[in-house]
C-alpha cells in the first residue's frame, strides 16, 4: 500500500514537471484524473472522506450555514464540498479538471452542490467577493512560487465582506524555494493574506500523520 502511494506521488511529480516545462502549471491535474479512470487509489490526495481538520472545524465552530454561500477551491472528488452542503451551506465547488468534476457528479448524483469546471488562475468575475465561506485545501501549495501571489489574490478575491476563509496547507520554515510539488508556504507568503485585507482569527499547527509534515489550518475573516 505504501509503495503504491509512493509511486502515485512520484507520478504526480513527473506530470507536474512536464506541465511546468510547458508553462502551464495546473494542466497536469486533468491528466492525472483522466488517467485514473475512476480508480481513486491513483489520486495521491484522495481519501474519499472530508478532510479531518475541516470536519473538526465544522464540529467545533458550528458556523451559521443556512442561506450562506460557500466555495470549495480545487474540490477534487467532492468530499469536502459534500460536508459543507450537509452543514447547510449553499455550495459551489470547482476544479480545473473536467474529469474530476464528472467524477464528483457520478459519486454524488443527488447532491445539492453546484460542481463546475473553473481555473483558479482565471476566476469567473461574477465570483468576486460572492462567498460567505471559502475553503482552500492544498491548492496554493500545488502551484509553483512564480504564480503564488496571483493564486493568493485569486483565493482571497472570492471572499465576501464579513466572510470566512478556512485554509489548510503545508508550511515551510525558510524563505528558500523548496523542491516541489508541493511547494509549502513560507511565513512571508502567509503574510500576503493579511496584506490583501484579511484578518487571521485562528491558527492551528498539526503534522500530516503519514509523512510527519508540518501543516497549518488558518481561519481568516474579511472585515
Amino acid at each position: 500500500m505504501f509503495e503504491q502511494q509512493r509511486d502515485n506521488i512520484l507520478h504526480a511529480k513527473q506530470l507536474a514537471s512536464v506541465a511546468l516545462q510547458k508553462s502551464d502549471p495546473s494542466s497536469w491535474f486533468e491528466v492525472l484524473y483522466a488517467e485514473a479512470q475512476g480508480d481513486a487509489t491513483q489520486i495521491p490526495w484522495a481519501k474519499l472522506a472530508p478532510h479531518p481538520y475541516l470536519q473538526d472545524w465544522l464540529t467545533n465552530h458550528q458556523p451559521l450555514a443556512s442561506g450562506q454561500k460557500a466555495l470549495v477551491i480545487g474540490c477534487g472528488l467532492g468530499d469536502d464540498a459534500e460536508a459543507l452542503a450537509h452543514q447547510g451551506f449553499e455550495v459551489t465547488a470547482f476544479d480545473i479538471s473536467r474529469s474530476a468534476i464528472a467524477w464528483c457528479q457520478e459519486r454524488f448524483p443527488n447532491s445539492t452542490v453546484n460542481y463546475v469546471v473553473a481555473d483558479l488562475l482565471a476566476i469567473p468575475p461574477q465570483w468576486h467577493q460572492a462567498f460567505d465561506f471559502v475553503f482552500e485545501c492544498r491548492n496554493i501549495q500545488s502551484l509553483p512560487l512564480n504564480v503564488r501571489s496571483c493564486v493568493i489574490s485569486s483565493v482571497t478575491s472570492v471572499l465576501a465582506p464579513g466572510g470566512t476563509l478556512l485554509m489548510i496547507t503545508r508550511v515551510r520554515d525558510t524563505e528558500a524555494e523548496p523542491d516541489g510539488p508541493p511547494w509549502p508556504l513560507s511565513d512571508s507568503e502567509l503574510k500576503q493574506f493579511e496584506n490583501v485585507g484579511l484578518q487571521q482569527v485562528e491558527k492551528l499547527e498539526f503534522l500530516e500523520s503519514e509523512l510527519d509534515v508540518k501543516q497549518v489550518r488558518i481561519e481568516y475573516q474579511r472585515p
